[in-house]
């Protein structure tokens, strides 16, 4: 059942509720272990774009397509983004996060087609157990379809948020140009595969939890979009499963994390790999993260190159539309089967 307006995840959770109610509760064989997840210890690459407009260029492609292929994870330094503006995103959201019940419940929607909403765990109409997080999630190009839906407190809010998403834009361009060229192709081949683009993000609330061991902030799943944009606060929490083991990154201020989506896995032929991460939640701390999902337009048709396929290499996806992938992705929820396998052509053989 929808929650009602008091039982956004923060308002339960500031109420010094001592166990987690049962709904957040994960069946046994299906909770976080945490005591056998690994520190990440510098495993997950960290990549300075500093070289890339340089005579580091091949260099830096080379490590960018090393990290897609055997991590599907990197993070990224010196990538453009003023610390200034990291720390005022950061604030604003925690700003938000602190306001008012019923200030935040102004932007409450359980309807997944709203552009702006702000809403709890992740689709409270279909999932059977609840994660620990409250979320915001926008649309954010073009801007100016949606700046004016966002909320209007914090006062900030728009033009910090609007700054932040054209930052993160322009970053994401450079990085699928980088992308691309580490894959053989145009530089600017992925950017034209996405039809007209689309830019989301979400702001992540994760509250304390009395119990983190029985639930997750989100459980493991793969990131439905073609790449994604990390930016986390000082408080650890996403892992990433690596060679059959949760592997936790912990955060290095001023970098982001880069994920590539299920898109990426279907335009590089499955060279580049998706892969599975979660975020955990703890007892004492409240974490915030920002994801900025990029992806194709709805109308966008993905599938492998045909630089990309050859004897030895077949398709390995069927053309799809975006919208159509989504659809699915939305209707199936986070679960640990990735939804690619859904748009794998038949195995009959004509």
């Amino acid at each position: 059942m929808a929650p009602t307006a008091k039982l956004l995840l923060a308002d339960l959770a500031s109420s010094g509720v001592k166990q987690i109610p049962s709904n957040f509760i994960r069946p046994i064989s299906d909770r976080p272990n945490l005591s056998d997840v690994q520190i990440s210890d510098g495993s997950i690459p960290l990549i300075d774009l500093r070289g890339l407009d340089g005579p580091n260029h091949s260099t830096i492609i080379e490590q960018i397509g090393q990290a897609c292929q055997r991590d599907g994870f990197f993070q990224v330094k010196n990538h453009g983004i003023p610390e200034e503006m990291i720390s005022i995103i950061l604030n604003i959201a925690r700003q938000f996060f602190k306001l008012p019940e019923s200030e935040r419940l102004k932007n409450y929607s359980d309807d997944p087609t709203k552009t702006t909403r702000l809403s709890t765990s992740f689709n409270i109409k279909t999932e059977q157990v609840s994660s620990w997080r409250d979320f915001l999630r926008l649309h954010c190009y073009p801007l100016e379809d949606y700046v004016h839906e966002w909320p209007s407190n914090p006062p900030s809010f728009r033009k910090d948020v609007a700054e932040y998403c054209t930052s993160v834009r322009g970053l994401v361009l450079r990085l699928l140009e980088a992308i691309s060229e580490s894959l053989g192709l145009e530089r600017d081949y992925i950017d034209k595969k996405l039809g007209g683009h689309g830019q989301h993000m979400a702001m992540n609330y994760y509250p304390p939890c009395p119990q983190p061991e029985l639930t997750y902030g989100l459980p493991g799943h793969t990131d439905p979009n073609l790449i994604t944009i990390l930016l986390q606060d000082h408080v650890p929490g996403l892992q990433v499963l690596r060679n059959g083991k949760w592997i936790a990154v912990n955060p290095i201020p001023n970098t982001f994390i880069v994920n590539i989506g299920d898109q990426m896995q279907v335009l590089s032929n499955d060279r580049y790999k998706s892969v599975l991460h979660r975020a955990v939640v703890n007892s004492d701390k409240d974490r915030i993260s920002i994801p900025t999902f990029y992806c194709p337009s709805p109308d966008a048709v993905i599938g492998p190159p045909k630089e990309l396929v050859d004897d030895e290499h077949p398709a390995v996806y069927r053309d799809f539309t975006y919208g159509e992938y989504y659809e699915k992705f939305w209707n199936k929820g986070l679960v640990k089967e990735c939804c690619l396998d859904l748009f794998k052509p038949s195995n009959n053989t004509t």
